[in-house]
C-alpha cells in the first residue's frame, strides 16, 4: 500500500501546484462524471425499490 500512498501524494502535490483554473477544470472533469453516474445509480435503485414496494398498476381493485 506504500506505492498507492506515494502515488496519491504525488498526484495531490501536482494538483495543488497548478493554477486555480486548471485545478477547477480537473476537479470538474473528474467529479462531474462521478456525480452523474452516482445520480443515475441512485435513480435506478429508487425506481427498483419503488416498483417492488408500490402496488401493481394491473392489480385488481378490492370489491369490499
Amino acid at each position: 500500500m506504500s506505492w498507492l500512498s506515494d502515488w496519491w501524494n504525488g498526484v495531490e502535490l501536482w494538483i495543488t501546484q497548478l493554477a486555480f483554473p486548471f485545478q477547477f477544470a480537473i476537479v470538474i472533469a473528474v467529479l462531474l462524471p462521478v456525480c452523474v453516474g452516482l445520480a443515475w445509480l441512485i435513480d435506478r435503485v429508487v425506481d427498483f425499490v419503488a416498483s417492488k414496494v408500490s402496488p401493481s398498476r394491473n392489480a385488481e381493485p378490492d370489491c369490499d
